[in-house]
């Protein structure tokens, strides 16, 4: 049994190295790669995600797993390699189904889909967008048929970026949120006490943006000797390893608010990757348990202490240096005017509370894709007619419409979710991490953000995939998922800035 383990771990390792390698092929063609390049680029993403398929989905890996399955062979593994037991038999049972060439053809499509859709968004070209999005449907429904559906066709993807998450679930959750959310936001709309926001449609410097995102990378605790941020279309995350994580922004230079929360926001998807153990790593445990959880890290430092009160009574005046003659209104103002509550078209752009709204309709359209056969071909005007309905805005064109997320181009169904996830995750964390750390606001303002990474270290970062999103919130917190907390974080905060 020594034999067979050393093995089993000696090939997740090499599976691990082909993920590191072909994460970094993806970072490269999204950051600035030649467009030229793109085709052969695509093509050797796809030839080498097929060799790294054929090796996680080789006969004696199998064989492997059942041996070490065994009843009392399990029983005497360490902790690490039951789970690592525990999760490669539940991908391989999966990915085994897919026939190796369907897989490489599906990688090549969306490695070329994505440089095509950020052409489509730029342009509002939904047209020339549309035949790649159509193919990937039609690949992802292939997929479901051999992986066997669960519950619903889109349950079977949900469980791939949440595990054990169903629409029944979400469905629940989603709508007793929605009915607590719209007589909020009622009330906010109708206050008399609207945050003043004029003062931030301004020209920023992009230069002085990338320095002051850099600065607050540094407060948050991110190790820049094991990372690095960099400019795309569309902010984004990679962890190569602990050692390498790698996260990018974007510079509006008429925002200074978008490129400086999206970097708070990758920021803390960066800190999660960058503190999991050490001999978590070289192994596929070397990673966020779930995207939910992922989501939660992100979106706890970008809205719980990146648009808090305490975070800016610190660093606005760091912020003015910046940008000198500018931002000359009370730090009060800025702190309520980056805290408005208003429908908006851009998802990565709306404030916390109308942000779930965002999510609810890109859910509700994935299960239309999936449960009921939408095709992508009618997807831009039901996208419009929902935020017509939950929005009460409508999109100008495609490009600040259908066509303003990336993860359809790389086939990411079932991932938008999380965020919602991620926001109640992280709201129930953090009434844990208040009561046991009582003086966490004075941290904040003091500047002393380290207390809170260390904590999280402890709680979420260093586990990886060791432990269940599931076992993860109980044991932090002591119960399950909860979304009244998430609405009681909301209803505090939005209450005092719009003194309700």
């Amino acid at each position: 049994m020594t034999n067979v383990l050393d093995l089993f771990v000696e090939r997740i390792g090499l599976i691990k190295s082909y993920e590191e390698s072909l994460a970094l092929l993806s970072w490269d063609l999204r950051t600035g790669a030649p467009r030229k390049g793109m085709d052969v680029r695509s093509q050797t993403i796809g030839s080498l995600s097929g060799e790294m398929f054929k090796l996680a989905t080789a006969p004696e890996l199998g064989e492997w797993l059942t041996a070490l399955e065994e009843p009392h062979t399990y029983e005497e593994l360490n902790e690490v390699h039951k789970r690592l037991v525990t999760e490669m038999r539940k991908d391989y049972d999966r990915s085994v189904k897919i026939p190796p060439k369907l897989y490489q053809e599906y990688v090549v499509l969306t490695s070329q889909a994505e440089t095509f859709w950020e052409e489509a968004k730029a342009n509002s070209d939904y047209a020339s967008f549309e035949p790649y999005l159509d193919k990937i449907i039609n690949y992802t429904n292939q997929f479901i048929d051999l992986w066997g559906v669960k519950g619903t066709r889109y349950d079977t993807l949900l469980d791939m970026y949440e595990p054990g998450m169903t629409t029944v679930e979400l469905d629940r959750v989603f709508g007793g949120l929605r009915e607590k959310l719209v007589p909020l936001s009622a009330a906010i709309a109708a206050s008399p006490h609207q945050p003043e926001t004029g003062f931030l449609k301004q020209t920023y410097a992009k230069e002085a943006q990338k320095k002051f995102s850099l600065f607050i990378l540094n407060q948050m605790g991110f190790d820049f000797t094991g990372g690095r941020l960099d400019e795309s279309a569309h902010p984004f995350a990679t962890g190569l390893n602990p050692g390498d994580v790698r996260i990018t922004t974007r510079y509006l230079t008429d925002d200074v608010t978008s490129a400086l929360f999206g970097t708070i926001h990758e920021g803390g998807h960066a800190l999660y990757e960058q503190n999991i153990r050490q001999d978590l790593i070289g192994t596929t445990l070397c990673t966020g348990t779930s995207m939910g959880i992922h989501e939660s890290q992100s979106r706890f430092w970008e809205n719980v202490i990146g648009r808090s009160l305490s975070f800016w009574s610190r660093y606005y005046g760091d912020l003015q240096q910046h940008f000198p003659n500018q931002l000359e209104v009370p730090m009060e103002d800025f702190y309520r005017a980056t805290n408005v509550v208003q429908p908006s078209l851009i998802r990565i752009e709306a404030d916390e509370l109308t942000y779930n709204l965002h999510i609810i309709i890109r859910y509700e359209m994935e299960k239309l894709i999936f449960n009921e056969g939408v095709k992508a071909s009618e997807l831009p005007k039901l996208w419009n007619e929902k935020y017509k309905e939950y929005l009460g805005i409508e999109p100008a064109n495609d490009g600040e419409g259908v066509l303003q997320d990336v993860h359809w181009s790389g086939g990411a169904f079932g991932y938008f979710p999380s965020y919602s996830l991620g926001n109640m995750y992280a709201a129930q964390m953090t009434d844990t991490l208040e009561r046991e750390m009582p003086n966490l606001w004075e941290l904040v303002e003091s500047g002393n953000l380290h207390p809170i990474k260390d904590w999280l270290t402890d709680k979420v970062y260093q586990y990886g995939k060791l432990k269940t999103p599931s076992e993860l919130i109980v044991d932090i917190t002591g119960k399950p998922l909860d979304p009244d907390y998430l609405f009681n974080y909301l209803e505090k905060k939005y209450s005092a800035i719009y003194k309700l």
